[in-house]
């Protein structure tokens, strides 16, 4: 009876519904949500307060993006080891402990800084707020640190482990998690936004709190539901790591074999013969002791870092689906998105704050497309053939980025240069004067720091700073700026489209021991890219010299898809003695026959022009 009521309750759409509730899929759903709406906030309102306090300059912003990337550009590979290491349940409450640990404290500092600024400064003068500065900037790297482990443990290792064997499944949460990302991207700084401009900073900061307390608790909660009702997941393979683990382990039996050793030779050897005799030479033997009991276990933790770091780029190195990663990471060092760069020179060609909403708001349904189209081609042409249609697109939108450097309307000139050639110099004088002059409205609403994450509203809010600003001049033509932003909205598609495609190919051929040291080494490429950027940003920084930016982001990224297109041509020369060998039927030896001529020559045409390009 009892069965037969429960197949009833399934059945019925209710039931149905309450099922999928308290399933782990949706619970992992929710708990990405609640984390990615988090992070959007807090990256917005971090770039907001930092140019509030620091007097409506970008010095702030620019260290806390330099400090943030550094720390996942030094430490990625480190929180790499540490996940395949530790249980997953603990890596996940960790991570989420710490994320939402140093957010909270982060938001108190910046409301006693709100709230006591000028008591801060009288007391002593610079000092007290500089400490406050740099335990914002600390807090703040934690928190990224946190939430980039905690991103590698979900979305790189537990979805893998929650599909299984099932590859359609697989690609159908990382679409869905994409989704959540695209929408939340939107939603996510309009609301602390419109709460810092109706209300303060510090009912911001509180408003960021109270989330970050209330998603700890729900989140822990989902986790360890999902944890419970999976049983995969407490089952880790550490059999590739196993010898890194004894090595180590050895190691610190060596250690201290040693210290114990030098204890029992001393004891040995030097029996004191007077009293007088036996305290001086304790006396040595205690400084000598705990000079080399404090510089061994350094010596040996610092070697034992370096170790990891190299096993994990090795490891890195070694997989094979190498190529294809790196081409992912090429793909970040790019101005051709909507992050503040973009946004910056777009309000210096005379496009206002709400027409950049609408933009922002077109390029997410753009990201959307990407991920619908994404898990369509798979489902037709496999998963490496859609990372080469994706290519394809990509490059392809990106070509009216190019044309719109020489449209009418541009304002690129390779004769402004960031410093002036000569103090004598009347024509430079007044070139770099105008060029001043058009630069200054970019210079000050850039409002956002320089980050991987390509947020598409992070600058949405920018007019709540700046609202005394005089409008911008408005250019000759606006079919520069119209292809710009059309390329760049349409080559979302295609980008979000590869993004899931190399993503999915890294969870299905790395082995699990090393998905943690894997994907570590991979944030810490993306953010290796994004450096280079904000650099090449810095180094030409006027509207003029955006031109070129377009150039080496084109240059760039196409430098990325013909190492895809490398791999994938590999990959099919590989697979192809497999597929004579099998027998199959004449139709799906014809499709599979017309699937393979399609995919090699989109890759011969590819590398070819590519590579010629």
């Amino acid at each position: 009876m009892a069965s037969t009521k429960r197949m009833k309750r399934e059945k019925s759409p209710f039931g149905a519904t309450l099922i999928y509730l308290m399933s782990p899929r949706f619970l992992i759903y929710v708990s990405c949500a609640l984390s990615i709406w988090g992070d959007r906030m807090w990256r917005f309102a971090m770039s907001v307060f930092l140019t509030e306090l620091y007097g409506h300059n970008l010095l702030l912003t620019a260290v806390f993006g330099l400090v943030v990337a550094g720390s996942v550009l030094i430490f990625g590979v480190l929180i790499g080891d540490w996940i395949d290491r530790k249980p997953r349940n603990k890596v996940a409450h960790a991570s989420l402990f710490t994320q939402n640990a140093s957010v909270t404290a982060c938001c108190v500092v910046l409301m006693l800084v709100f709230s006591y600024r000028r008591e801060m400064e009288q007391m002593w003068p610079g000092w007290l707020t500089a400490a406050c500065y740099a335990a914002v900037m600390t807090l703040a790297a934690l928190a990224n640190l946190a939430s980039t482990a905690l991103t590698i443990t979900i979305q790189r290792d537990w979805i893998v482990s929650l599909t299984g064997d099932n590859r359609g499944q697989l690609a159908g949460m990382n679409a869905a998690v994409r989704r959540l990302d695209q929408i939340i991207n939107i939603f996510a700084p309009l609301s602390v936004g419109q709460v810092m401009t109706w209300a303060s900073h510090v009912i911001g900061c509180g408003f960021i709190l109270g989330w970050n307390v209330v998603s700890l608790l729900v989140e822990f909660l989902f986790l360890s539901r999902v944890y419970q009702l999976v049983p995969q997941l407490a089952v880790k393979s550490q059999q590739e790591v196993g010898g890194h683990f004894l090595e180590r382990q050895r190691e610190a039996v060596t250690v201290q074999g040693e210290m114990d050793s030098w204890e029992t030779t001393d004891g040995f050897f030097n029996k004191p013969k007077t009293l007088e005799k036996a305290k001086d030479h304790r006396t040595n033997v205690e400084g000598e002791q705990a000079t080399t009991t404090g510089f061994a276990p350094c010596l040996q933790n610092t070697r034992r870092l370096l170790r990891t770091c190299r096993e994990g780029w090795d490891a890195y190195c070694r997989q094979t689906v190498f190529l294809a990663g790196l081409g992912l990471a090429f793909l970040y060092m790019t101005v051709l998105g909507f992050d503040c760069i973009t946004t910056g020179y777009a309000y210096t060609q005379g496009i206002g704050g709400s027409l950049l909403s609408v933009l922002t708001a077109l390029s997410a349904l753009s990201g959307l497309m990407g991920t619908l189209l994404f898990t369509r081609l798979r489902g037709h042409y496999g998963l490496v053939t859609t990372g080469v249609i994706s290519s394809w697109l990509h490059i392809g939108c990106l070509t009216l980025c190019v044309f719109s450097v020489f449209a009418p309307g541009s304002p690129f000139d390779l004769a402004v240069s960031s410093l002036p050639l000569s103090n004598h110099s009347s024509s430079s004088r007044e070139v770099l004067t105008e060029g001043l002059a058009r630069a200054y409205s970019f210079e000050r609403n850039m409002n956002q720091p320089i980050l991987p994450d390509r947020s598409s509203i992070h600058w949405t809010n920018s007019t709540v700073l700046f609202e005394g600003e005089p409008d911008p001049k408005h250019p000759e033509s606006y079919i520069s700026i119209i292809l710009l932003f059309s390329g760049v909205i349409l080559a979302r598609i295609g980008l979000w489209s590869f993004d899931l495609t190399v993503t999915q190919l890294l969870q299905e051929n790395i082995p699990e021991a090393q998905r943690g040291a894997v994907n570590g080494v991979q944030c810490s490429l993306n953010y290796l890219m994004d450096l280079i950027h904000f650099l090449l940003v810095m180094l030409a920084p006027r509207p003029q010299q955006f031109g070129a930016l377009v150039f080496l982001s084109v240059l760039f990224v196409t430098t990325g898809h013909v190492l895809y297109f490398l791999y994938a041509r590999k990959c099919k020369i590989k697979n192809a003695p497999v597929q004579k060998t099998e027998k199959k039927d004449p139709l799906t030896e014809r499709s599979c026959i017309v699937e393979k001529a399609t995919s090699l020559s989109l890759l011969d045409c590819g590398t070819t022009i590519c590579m010629s390009s």
